[in-house]
């Protein structure tokens, strides 16, 4: 059936069977006339039937109407409400026809502008710039809001700064140098560790190393490096791993001076928004210096110069082509590249340092071949050597004498570089070759001028293991090496080295103390029981002058420790600092001077200003000349018949003491010649017993070993008092042992005897100790 027969045949609503009425056309044409198309037709409205005329042609035109035509509400009632059913279904008509149309084209009748496939072709063709635009719409929409976004976090992150208009770059923290005697640096102290050098001072190859393998755009970009972030993540990808980074000079500096070490995104937006900040207030060189002044290169080591000192013990206005590429190779990891821990790491990115260099120009082929060839080597570490104890030393009491350090400083030391190097190697070597023998985990050493000058001070076994130092910090019970000051309070109160004491058992309100040897020799003369260590005469000594006696001697002559005034403190349980049992043993050497330990000559600031100057500062006279000379002629038998004979120097008058404490566990050996005055602990950290080390064997040998290179070449000063004769040796060499209290320990607190039993002022002979009167 034909379409307009169809469709004006349809039925009515409401009624079977009829046809709506109207006229059947020959041929069918669905274009409508510009009367007929719906253009907004109002319904209700009278209808217009458009017919051809017969005496013009008809135009043929494109059916234009919209796919959803307009409808106007009736006023006050429902939809075709009072209209007839004609009008009713006009739109329909309307609607049909333009869905016949469409069917028509589609199967390959004609349209406005050409046959029925080119039509399709042109409606493909706008859909397709439909779909691009929408597209481009939706990128720019959606780059708009991505823009906000950043802008948003960006002023965020920006909220949490200082102030621009406040911000400056901190000071650099000021570096203390610590110099020997002789003006050699022996370390640096501070948060930077070297001083701030200028870019013009610096050899040109070095800033290039840190620009070829950092930062190859430095010059051209403002801060941040888009191109340079954009490289390092394809870098990354292909390699599956962190391979290169992508911050600026800029950037790792505004990191190093202003934030925290944290790897946040929050840092790292902080971190560019101060390198833009940076790039504005400063020039490309300046932030270059800026950048190489305060970089971190390991090992507590920040700045170039610090770095170059550390690992090759040169300036960094010195270093090689090789040295300095090392040097910028080290800012990615210096702690797993530190050339003294991991060389072959250090040297192989060394080795990318300098194909970076020669890449982009800095340096030539064959320059970068001749470094290759010639790879820098590190120095022994500093931070490991015994001379950073005396550093950590001088840092201590630096306020004591300048206030806060608050500039660069320069701090000479009363160090001897030579004397601190034996004591090093003296002790090591011991403690390596006899330390497991003994028992012997750790040792100090402490020696001085006879006016209390530090000379050498050695405060553990290894300092890169153990920054804890002994010879100033641990209190440690001094054993028989405390003795000296019994016999001195003892000579104060009116005995002589030749008064006689009977060495044998004793009872001292219920202490029994015992000799090491576990045997006794009867009668002695207080020069030979001082001088064999005999801890029975010693103990009753202290029991007949009273300990309080010995406790003001001991202060005098300059031991600050706590002493607790009973018996007992005549064999050394007594805790005390070893430099300060050195610093009272110098009295003997001086003539009766008591000094202050001191190692700070003076401090001034780079350019030579004077900030301190140390001025001869002692206690004063705290022994009598011929009390002096009495105790040095005991103390020189220790050494020629007594338990330090091992201590014996070839050449020289010297005199000493050796100490042991109770079940081994602390062994020293205190001794002196006329011009210096060196002590000597062995111990375990833990105070675990020993295996029987004591003073008279390791310790002696250390202190022997030491002195003789300490004194080399020197001409040798007699003692006080001297020279002293040999005394005849000991008939019983067994007799002859040093060691701490042997039996059970005393009590907590055993005091003084009851007054009767108190230290008369007046020399005893023998006879009246035998048979009294």
């Amino acid at each position: 059936m034909a379409f307009n027969q169809w469709h004006d045949r349809r039925p009515m609503p409401g009624s079977q069977g009829q046809t709506r009425p109207g006229t059947v056309n020959d041929g069918f044409d669905l274009r409508l006339s510009p009367d007929d198309r719906p253009t907004g037709i109002a319904i209700g409205a009278p209808r217009r039937t458009a017919r051809p005329s017969p005496d013009r042609p008809q135009e043929r035109r494109e059916p234009a109407f919209s796919a959803a035509p307009a409808r106007t509400e009736v006023p006050g009632g429902n939809l075709g409400e009072g209209l007839p059913e004609d009008d009713l279904f006009h739109e329909d008509d309307v609607m049909a026809r333009h869905a016949a149309g469409h069917r028509f084209r589609k199967g390959g009748g004609r349209g406005r502008g050409g046959s029925g496939s080119g039509g399709a072709r042109r409606g493909g063709g706008r859909r397709r710039r439909s779909f691009l635009g929408w597209v481009v719409r939706s990128c720019v929409v959606l780059a708009i809001w991505c823009g906000i976004a950043v802008a948003g976090v960006v002023a965020y992150h920006f909220a949490q700064l200082p102030p621009i208009d406040q911000l400056t770059v901190p000071k650099r923290p000021p570096n203390v140098a610590i110099a020997a005697s002789d003006g050699t640096l022996i370390a640096n102290r501070g948060d930077m560790g070297g001083r701030e050098v200028k870019l013009s001072e610096l050899p040109p190859y070095l800033p290039k190393a840190f620009i070829a393998i950092e930062d190859r755009r430095f010059y051209d970009h403002f801060g941040v490096d888009p191109l340079g972030i954009t490289r390092a993540m394809l870098r990354n990808v292909t390699s599956r791993g962190v391979t290169q980074g992508g911050s600026t000079l800029t950037q790792q500096l505004a990191k190093n001076l202003f934030l925290t070490q944290d790897r946040t995104i929050s840092r790292k937006i902080q971190e560019a928004i101060l390198a833009l900040w940076l790039e504005q207030k400063f020039t490309k060189n300046e932030i270059l210096e800026l950048y190489l002044n305060r970089v971190y290169f390991g090992a507590g080591s920040y700045g170039v110069e610090a770095a170059a000192l550390r690992y090759f013990g040169k300036s960094a206005r010195e270093v090689s082509l090789s040295e300095a590429a090392m040097l910028a190779g080290l800012v990615q990891a210096p702690s797993r590249l530190a050339p003294n821990r991991n060389p072959d790491g250090a040297e192989k990115r060394a080795q990318l340092v300098l194909s970076a260099m020669a890449d982009e120009g800095f340096i030539t082929e064959v320059a970068a071949k001749s470094a290759l060839m010639e790879p820098a080597t590190a120095i022994k570490p500093r931070g490991a050597g015994s001379a950073n104890y005396a550093a950590d030393y001088v840092m201590d009491v630096l306020e004591d004498f300048i206030g806060p350090v608050q500039q660069d400083v320069v701090v000479e030391t009363t160090i001897d570089v030579g004397m601190q190097r034996a004591a090093e190697r003296a002790l090591v070597e011991a403690l390596d070759k006899q330390g497991g023998k003994y028992g012997v985990g750790q040792g100090a050493l402490v020696s001085l001028a006879t006016d209390g000058g530090i000379r050498a001070l050695v405060g553990g076994r290894n300092y890169g293991q153990s920054q804890f130092n002994r010879a100033t910090v641990a209190m440690r019970q001094p054993g028989s090496s405390f003795k000296p000051f019994v016999y001195l309070a003892a000579l104060e109160n009116g005995l002589t080295p030749d008064t006689v004491r009977e060495d044998g058992p004793v009872n001292l309100n219920g202490w029994r103390p015992e000799n090491a040897s576990r045997k006794y020799a009867g009668p002695v003369t207080l020069t030979t029981a001082l001088a064999r260590s005999i801890n029975t005469v010693t103990a009753q000594l202290i029991a007949e002058m009273g300990p309080k006696a010995v406790v003001r001697t001991a202060q005098r002559l300059g031991i600050t420790s706590p002493l607790q005034p009973n018996l007992s403190l005549s064999l050394g349980t007594s805790e005390v600092r070893p430099i300060e049992l050195v610093a009272a043993y110098a009295a003997f050497a001086n003539g009766g001077t008591g000094v202050i330990p001191y190692l700070i000559r003076e401090v001034k600031t780079p350019d030579g200003k004077v900030l301190f100057q140390r001025t001869p500062t002692d206690l004063g006279r705290v022994i009598e000349p011929q009390h002096v000379a009495d105790m040095n002629m005991m103390l020189r038998q220790t050494l020629l018949t007594g338990t330090g004979r091992r201590a014996e120097l070839a050449g020289w008058e010297a005199a000493g003491k050796t100490g042991t404490s109770q079940e081994y566990r602390d062994a020293w050996f205190l001794g002196y010649t006329g011009s210096l005055v060196t002590g000597v602990w062995l111990g375990n950290d833990d105070s675990k017993p020993t295996k029987k080390a004591s003073g008279a064997n390791l310790p002696a040998e250390i202190w022997k070993t030491y002195m003789t290179a300490a004194l080399k070449g020197q001409s040798p000063v007699p003692l006080p008092g001297g020279p002293f004769n040999r005394l005849p040796p000991a008939d019983d060499e067994a007799l002859v042992a040093d060691g701490g209290y042997a039996g059970a320990p005393p009590p907590a607190a055993v005091g003084s005897p009851p007054a009767q039993a108190a230290a008369p002022q007046r020399q005893r002979g023998l006879l009246e100790m035998l048979f009294g009167g």
